[in-house]
């Protein structure tokens, strides 16, 4: 009855509820918003590195895992295929894959086969041809090929749009690969170019080639060799307890071996500096939800104050009849509770409609968001998860409840003694 009582109050008397509303609504509005924003950046840069370099787990030999940037395949690890076995078998929780990444440079002939162009490459060796594997999926290879198809025998590759572009070259064109084998050889390759790719990042589209791996084991001379072999949850989230378990357990095998080409495991966290990442996302909605729920108390005190000097006669009216303190402040309570309800109503929906657009369009950063060693996409999108929902409540409720707690307790210091002098003037 009180609550009914309560509504009807607020609906007569718009001065006491449209401006906490727009207050509340405006910062729940920025709190959904920012959640669902941070919520995406975050996910598609972790998600981006794991599938293209990191995984979420990584095995290497210490030696290469010292300078993993350099991609130094002579330091890369042996007999992989019986490695990559034991690792399916002891932790069959993850899939097990291996890669091999190459620098080298991309020659293409004229028609009478001297060299017309050349530029440098980025080279990706994955498993494209196994059954069931996975690999083109994780990197996002079939929405990324402009033209042409995947590569669907030895001797096939895909190259970047742009250097496709670039030097004039066409789908069942002929390119030569110049690199180094994994004993510091020379190393020349022919591969017929099946299509070409567009990923969004200018470090993969200035001159990636992506070929499976056994051609560039081939290439390399890098027979039952790798420079890595990556771990993927079969969840396809990264589990960062668990896989901090599985680098415990593998590790502790090779803890007293004092040979550099023994292999290591790394976590996603232990590369590409994605340690304060991880931390930073966690912690984002708790700082956003803090300075939220701090700002907006601070401005709804003062509108409670506003609206309880506009209310003095009323609170004094209430008191005089003998309504007692706790009663009245409350009802003041309840009343705060019923209007940041409605703001978190307005504001989240409106923090989810600004947060679905920008999940589906996304704000083009160019490539001003390149450069060291992590990976990030040039389309940033905002992600609407489960606790897009309810977060921007939080701040809304809290904050009301807290400003309108604040103003009201002036109700406990109204001594009755003066009341009828205050109502008799």
């Amino acid at each position: 009855t009180m609550i009914r009582f309560l509504i009807k109050g607020i609906l007569r008397d718009p001065n006491r509820s449209v401006l906490p509303v727009l207050v509340i609504s405006i910062g729940v509005f920025l709190s959904v918003l920012f959640s669902a924003w941070f919520s995406g950046v975050f996910s598609d840069m972790i998600r981006l590195n794991a599938n293209f370099s990191t995984g979420h787990l990584k095995v290497m030999t210490r030696a290469y895992a010292e300078n993993a940037e350099q991609m130094p395949n002579d330091l890369a690890l042996l007999e992989t295929g019986s490695l990559v076995a034991d690792l399916q078998r002891q932790f069959p929780q993850l899939d097990w894959t291996q890669r091999i990444r190459f620098g080298g440079l991309l020659d293409v002939a004229d028609a009478e086969g001297n060299t017309r162009a050349q530029g440098m490459a980025a080279g990706y060796a994955v498993d494209l041809f196994s059954p069931g594997s996975r690999e083109a999926e994780r990197m996002n290879i079939m929405p990324a090929i402009v033209e042409g198809r995947l590569p669907a025998q030895p001797g096939e590759a895909l190259i970047s749009d742009d250097f496709a572009r670039r030097f004039k070259v066409g789908l069942g064109d002929t390119v030569t690969l110049f690199g180094s084998t994994m004993d510091g050889g020379m190393s020349f390759a022919n591969f017929a170019v099946a299509g070409t790719v567009r990923f969004g990042m200018p470090v993969l589209d200035r001159g990636a080639i992506i070929v499976d791996i056994t051609d560039a084991q081939s290439a390399l001379d890098m027979q039952d060799a790798a420079g890595e072999v990556l771990g993927f949850f079969k969840s396809d989230q990264y589990e960062e307890a668990a896989a901090l378990e599985v680098k415990t357990a593998f590790n502790a095998r090779f803890q007293n071996d004092d040979d550099e080409f023994a292999p290591l495991m790394q976590r996603l966290n232990d590369q590409n500096g994605l340690e304060e990442y991880l931390v930073l996302s966690k912690s984002m909605s708790g700082i956003m939800i803090f300075v939220f729920i701090f700002a907006m108390s601070i401005v709804l005190w003062n509108t409670g104050l506003l609206g309880g000097l506009r209310r003095y006669n009323e609170f004094g009216i209430r008191l005089a009849m003998g309504e007692e303190k706790k009663r009245l402040f409350r009802s003041l309570i309840i009343e705060s509770v019923v209007i940041g309800l409605a703001g978190s109503v307005l504001g989240t929906a409106l923090g989810l409609s600004a947060a679905y657009y920008l999940q589906e369009t996304g704000l083009d950063f160019g490539s001003a968001v390149q450069g060291g060693s992590m990976m990030m996409p040039t389309v940033f999108r905002a992600h609407i998860g489960a606790q897009t929902f309810y977060i921007g409540f939080i701040p809304g409720l809290f904050s009301m409840v807290l400003g309108n707690a604040l103003s009201g307790l002036g109700i406990y210091r109204r001594k009755t003694a003066e009341l009828f002098k205050e109502l008799s003037v």
